[in-house]
């Protein structure tokens, strides 16, 4: 059997577990994050996935890991080594990428924003923009000689919807989706019309003006929301849903840590 390699991309509000057999991902999971995990329940947590698919810990050639949520890295590191008996591998300053951070503070930038400009480049070339819908939406710019320009960042779809809900005392909750007209007839259908082609339109202004600075290059959306937006923009010319996990799996191969 070819061995795998589990990757985690530990996100504010989602852990998006992914499960590679060479290059192509066998199976991913979408997960909500508690960052109050226990190292055991970390462990237990990854184990039972894995036996769902078939899969034993010996069968793994490695674990990586992209996180924005450092309080539970340690946990994880230890619920890794000690129940699936790897030393995790972590997208951290001063791991080998092979790109050029051409920004102010490079030690500052998401490992999940790393992944994303990495894979992006290798993947569909340079220059390139990533978007990604997560808990912030982000654009990374990558450069013709796969050098990181650097960025943007906005709060994400869902950030935005419990925004509007939390704050006013009568407007519901509702999901960030197209309804089928602009002009809505009740409050529900209003709200998703003001949300989606609001959002929509934040999206295609800042990703307009960075065309104007960058020059023609694909923009590549990833992330849970990816695909819906991706439908609705011209601008948007590939959706890549494992993009970030892809990224992770790109940042291991380069830096090769066996367990």
């Amino acid at each position: 059997m070819n061995k795998f390699l589990l990757a985690l991309d530990v996100g504010n509000t989602n852990t998006v577990v992914g499960l590679f057999q060479g290059e192509k991902v066998k199976t991913d999971w979408r997960l909500t994050t508690h960052a109050e995990r226990t190292a055991a329940e970390v462990g237990m947590w990854l184990l039972q996935l894995l036996e769902w698919d078939g899969v034993r810990p010996a069968d793994l050639e490695g674990v990586a890991v992209s996180s924005v949520v450092p309080p539970l890295d340690p946990r994880l590191r230890e619920g890794v080594a000690r129940y699936l008996g790897h030393q995790p591998f972590f997208v951290e300053p001063g791991i080998r990428s092979d790109m050029p951070l051409l920004v102010d503070t490079p030690q500052d930038l998401g490992a999940d924003r790393l992944c994303d400009a990495v894979a992006g480049y290798q993947l569909y070339g340079g220059p390139c923009i990533v978007l990604d819908f997560g808990t912030a939406l982000t654009w990374e710019v990558v450069s013709a000689k796969g050098e990181y320009l650097g960025g943007a960042i906005a709060p994400g779809p869902g950030v935005t919807a419990d925004a509007l809900s939390s704050k006013t005392a009568k407007l519901p909750q509702v999901a960030m989706a197209p309804p089928e007209r602009v002009i809505g007839k009740g409050t529900v259908d209003s709200i998703q019309s003001g949300l989606f082609y609001g959002y929509l339109g934040a999206v295609e202004g800042v990703t307009r003006r960075i065309l104007d600075e960058l020059g023609d290059a694909p923009v590549i959306a990833t992330g849970g929301l990816a695909a819906v937006f991706g439908e609705h923009s011209e601008l948007i010319n590939h959706v890549d849903p494992d993009l970030t996990l892809k990224g992770l799996r790109i940042l291991w191969l380069k830096n090769r840590v066996t367990s």
